[in-house]
C-alpha cells in the first residue's frame, strides 16, 4: 500500500500557473503507474494525465493536452502536475492515485487515492 497527500493548490486566475505535488509513502513509489484526476462540482472524477513508473511514458486527457505536464521524481517519492494556462473550466478537486490494474484512464483501475487539493481558476 501506499498513502498519498496532494499539495499545491490554490486560487489562480484565468492564464495563469500552479504546480500540484503528490507525496508518497508506504511501499515502493517507484513500482507504481500514478494518476492525477479531477472532480468538479456536480460531476464526476475525470482523468486528468498518468504517468508509467519510469517516467518514460505519459497520457493526457484531451482537454489538458498541450497546457498541463505530468512528471515524478522517484527519488523523492513524488509526482507533480504542472498545470498552465489555466482556464476557468479547470477548477475541480485534483486528486492523484496509484494505478494497479486495467484501463489508465478510468478510476476504477486506481487506488490509494490522496484527499485531493482544491483549484480554482477565476475569470
Amino acid at each position: 500500500q501506499v498513502q498519498l497527500v496532494e499539495s499545491g493548490g490554490g486560487l489562480v486566475q484565468a492564464g495563469g500557473s500552479l504546480r500540484l505535488s503528490c507525496a508518497a509513502s508506504g511501499r515502493a513509489f517507484s513500482d507504481y503507474t500514478m494518476g492525477w484526476f479531477r472532480q468538479a462540482p456536480g460531476k464526476e472524477r475525470e482523468f486528468v494525465a498518468t504517468i508509467f513508473w519510469r517516467a518514460d511514458i505519459t497520457y493526457y486527457a484531451d482537454s489538458v493536452k498541450g497546457r498541463f505536464t505530468i512528471s515524478r521524481d522517484n527519488a523523492k517519492n513524488t509526482v507533480y502536475l504542472q498545470m498552465d494556462r489555466l482556464k476557468p473550466e479547470d477548477t475541480a478537486i485534483y486528486y492523484c492515485a496509484a494505478h494497479y490494474s486495467g484501463s489508465y484512464y478510468s478510476t476504477r483501475s486506481y487506488e490509494n487515492w490522496g484527499q485531493g487539493t482544491q483549484v480554482t481558476v477565476s475569470s
